[in-house]
């Protein structure tokens, strides 16, 4: 039986083990966390990755914990309202899309790979070493083991890839902005409502959903590349605390209540691009591989067609880890390329950078209602998300004995 291990346990990671426990394999996960990563913010599944999670059986669940968001308001420094949409516009999702919260996916997918994998929690990988008998690893805390194949899920800065592959410079390529999420109590009683308040170079955000009692404070910002410590959060609030202070609306309130977020992030809006996902008996998947960003919209679906491919091309080469890892990328190369081609235009309409650029937007929103061809206008907005969303056809995988 092979014998292979994932590091990072959130949605590649764990969609991958579901997949390959399907195919029979063994599998192990280990993730740096003490337990399963609850925290983050609402995300999207579409397309192609609406699939993967209904071949999973999850995705009646996933519905029912849908964030059921109504709709965006924006507001002025002085909490007017400027501008308002749907929630389905403003997220870029139509038809069967959903949208709900990482953390509540992340119980769902550890639920449906069960007890079949091995977890190591508050542990990380130190070392890797390829041998004749596959992949000696190192581990923080754990004893060393041997595995026929290791995988990195581990996210943007993931340790894998640089363990295996080199310094994350070479792969990591900074679009320019950057994103702080973290929970608030809500006090502005929001109901499944996304308020938003656009300044030049500056988006500041709160929502809450109908899966909570809080709410969501979000930060967005351009800038050139920051300096900080990723391992200190006081050191970031109190850097995101200076970039927006002197900011209207209700941002001096959220920058207090960031001091108490028991899930404080903030990183670069960032995406990885790499010639190759794997090095000998080492493949990566999801943002470790290819992050598309947050900006794209898509970084969850890819980590799960990702995953259900790696782990069906390994299921139809019976382990055989180079021929896997050549038809993994063969056939997810050009879905993941559509996808991260999104983040860009994206990012210009979520951090405008002159007033005059925000007073045109908001005035396009009041008209569009009004407005011959609306209908055609919407469309003209989702369809390269749908495009890129259904870039890949989703086929079944079988070992060579089925």
């Amino acid at each position: 039986m092979t014998n292979i291990l994932i590091s990072g346990g959130s949605v590649a990671g764990l969609t991958l083990a579901y997949w390959l426990r399907e195919h029979g394999f063994a599998v192990t996960v280990v993730e740096r966390a003490s337990s399963l990563r609850d925290g983050g913010y609402k995300i999207d599944i579409r397309g192609a990755a609406l699939d993967v999670v209904a071949r999973m059986g999850l995705l009646d669940e996933v519905r029912r914990h849908s964030t059921d968001m109504r709709v965006a308001r924006f507001v002025d420094a002085r909490g007017r309202q400027i501008g308002t949409m749907s929630a389905q516009l403003f997220g870029g999702r139509e038809g069967d899309d959903v949208e709900i919260m990482r953390g509540d996916l992340t119980r769902l997918l550890h639920a449906a790979a069960g007890d079949g994998v091995e977890y190591v929690f508050d542990d990380s990988i130190t070392a890797l070493r390829e041998t004749p008998e596959g992949v000696h690893v190192t581990f923080a805390d754990s004893a060393p083991r041997t595995f026929d194949v290791v995988v990195g899920a581990d996210g943007l800065h993931s340790n894998v890839r640089a363990l295996a592959f080199g310094e994350e410079s070479q792969f990591v390529h900074d679009l320019g902005h950057y994103i702080s999420i973290f929970t608030v109590p809500n006090h502005l009683g929001l109901d499944r409502t996304e308020m938003m308040h656009p300044a030049p170079g500056r988006s500041t955000g709160m929502y809450s959903t109908a899966r909570g009692d809080d709410a969501k404070a979000m930060f967005l910002f351009s800038s050139p590349p920051l300096e900080y410590d990723r391992r200190d959060p006081a050191q970031q609030k109190k850097l995101l605390a200076g970039l927006f202070s002197g900011q209207g609306w209700e941002v001096p309130r959220l920058l207090d209540a960031m001091e108490d977020a028991p899930d404080f992030y903030l990183d670069s809006i960032s995406q990885v691009r790499m010639d190759h996902w794997s090095s000998g008996r080492v493949a990566l998947v999801g943002d470790a591989a290819y992050s598309a960003s947050p900006a794209s919209g898509q970084g969850t679906s890819l980590a799960l067609v990702g995953a259900y491919v790696l782990a069906g091309c390994l299921a139809e080469a019976a382990g055989d880890h180079a021929a896997a890892f050549a038809a993994y990328e063969h056939e997810l190369r050009h879905f993941v390329e559509e996808n991260q081609k999104l983040a860009a235009g994206n990012l210009k309409g979520m951090v405008l950078k002159s007033a005059a650029q925000i007073r045109f937007q908001m005035l396009m929103l009041r008209l569009m209602p009004h407005l011959p061809g609306k209908n055609r206008m919407i469309e003209r907005v989702t369809e390269p998300i749908r495009k890129a969303a259904t870039a890949i056809t989703i086929r079944d995988y079988r070992t060579p004995a089925a």
